[in-house]
């Protein structure tokens, strides 16, 4: 039976039946609407709107159908409209028309967004924990590689030589803004919308805030209007799942980047690449390639709930039945890119000869030479200037900066003595990044240090939100 229907003498017409069916998509919601169903049966006893013995049956079967939910015992039908009408439906199959009761003082307009706030927070702990053991992936690999020198770019040009586990572990510190901005999102999300009814709340005797904190929300929302039309939380929410992708992409490049013939860097294990089906010499960075693809369709749903929200009159509207499938969707992208990319970082093999070989070319120590005239009290502007022109000679007379000769140095700037060949090393360009932030080994075991911190420290915060929430969906 529909949820509505009361003041209509006509069925529904089976095209816009179709059209109006989300069960399809939004049957993954069932566990969290016997969750708040369980919820709000409790207000409905609390407020004498139930007896002690119906509410005992009506929690007892919604705990069955939990299970048989769970088990795949109980499944929609093709009459059923969306995931609250089926639910409803196995309901009052237990109950008959004591299970119809529940309905009193709530809405699937209160209903739907609570449920999706319980989902995203569920699934965002979880795509949280994933995010977290790639960082410790990369901090690993980070540590591994902490005194290979490597030249660094902008630009794709060569710029400075750094130690590669610093170009490694910059990908952790992105990853950390994501963990962060998801944390932040948890305060903003969890408010319970439970109560609010259609849009004006209820005139029986129901307490709001009572089910919040049985759902595991901090509070409820203080404006019903608001309660039932507001998704910015799946808005946001896309939008961090959209930027973890895009930080995916981006380390997907440098991955395809370091694996090419052309850098010889790094070495994808199998386990991780393809091959080709008439080269049978190639190996394919297909997980990276993926992984960067995969960033278009998260940035695409973010658009796409951006574009239906930002038209629409406060309040409930069936344009929001749309915010669902790119929200489930970009969870589970998420979900199957992130293991694959976290197994690829972990098992590259980089090759430290070809990265050390090129560290130096690309004149990458001509800001050494600039620096050292720095010291000898030269304004960096002229100091540049000479630098340049130490390259613009090597590059008439095809050699790198430390094969110039002595007369060659002074003949571009007299205090460019025999002295500035001690700084034209690698090792010493990369000892003397010293500042907070930079490429230099005791820095890199800081940043190491650090971010295993903040790594364990998410951890418990993780651990804290599942008690919270895995807790209240067992009751």
């Amino acid at each position: 039976m529909a949820l509505w229907g009361g003041r209509f003498t006509g069925g529904t017409d089976d095209a816009a039946f179709a059209l109006s069916r989300s069960v399809e998509f939004d049957w993954r919601l069932a566990p969290y609407d016997l969750r708040s169903s369980r919820a709000h049966a409790k207000v409905l006893l609390k407020a004498g709107l139930l007896t002690e013995d119906q509410g005992v049956k009506i929690i007892g079967a919604l705990k069955e159908l939990s299970d048989e939910v769970l088990s795949g015992a109980f499944i929609p039908n093709a009459s059923d409209e969306d995931v609250h009408s089926a639910l409803e439906r196995g309901l009052t199959e237990k109950l008959g028309e004591l299970g119809g009761s529940l309905r009193a003082g709530r809405s699937r307009n209160d209903q739907v967004s609570t449920d999706l706030r319980l989902y995203a927070i569920d699934h965002l702990l979880m795509i949280e924990a994933l995010v977290s053991d790639l960082q410790v992936a990369l901090i690993a690999k980070a540590d591994e590689y902490k005194d290979a020198p490597a030249p660094g770019f902008t630009h794709l040009q060569h710029a400075q030589p750094l130690l590669f586990g610093h170009e490694l572990i910059k990908h952790a510190h992105a990853l950390a803004r994501d963990i962060d901005r998801i944390h932040d999102w948890f305060a903003r999300a969890a408010i319970s919308p439970l109560g609010s009814g259609a849009l004006a709340g209820s005139s029986l005797e129901l307490d709001p805030q009572s089910s919040a904190k049985e759902l595991g929300f901090h509070s409820s929302f203080e404006n019903s209007i608001d309660a039932v039309s507001d998704r910015d939380f799946v808005a946001e929410a896309l939008f961090l799942l959209a930027m973890v992708g895009s930080h995916l992409s981006r380390m997907g490049e440098e991955w395809c980047l370091w694996s090419s013939s052309e850098f010889g860097w790094a070495v994808i294990d199998d386990g991780f690449a393809t091959g080709s089906s008439i080269m049978p010499q190639k190996r394919n960075p297909d997980v990276a390639e993926l992984a960067r693809g995969k960033a278009s369709r998260l940035i695409g749903n973010l658009t796409t709930v951006l574009t239906m929200l930002k038209g629409l009159p406060f309040a409930y509207n069936r344009d929001l039945q749309e915010d669902k499938e790119p929200l489930f969707d970009s969870i589970e992208t998420l979900a199957l890119v992130l293991p694959a990319f976290t197994g690829m970082v972990s098992t590259t093999k980089f090759n430290r000869e070809v990265m050390a070989a090129s560290a130096p070319t690309g004149f990458s120590l001509a800001t050494e030479v600039a620096d050292f005239l720095v010291r000898a009290g030269i304004p960096f502007a002229n100091a540049h200037e000479a630098a340049g022109q130490c390259v613009h000679t090597c590059e008439a007379a095809g050699i790198q900066l430390h094969e110039l000769s002595d007369t060659q140095f002074a003949a571009i700037h007299p205090l460019l003595t025999p002295e500035v060949r001690k700084v034209l090393t690698v090792e010493g360009a990369v000892a003397s990044r010293l500042t907070y932030g930079g490429t230099a080994l005791p820095n890199l075991v800081s940043q190491i240090a650090n971010l295993h911190s903040q790594v364990d420290m998410n951890r418990m915060k993780i651990a804290d939100k599942k008690r919270t929430f895995s807790g209240m969906m067992a009751q």
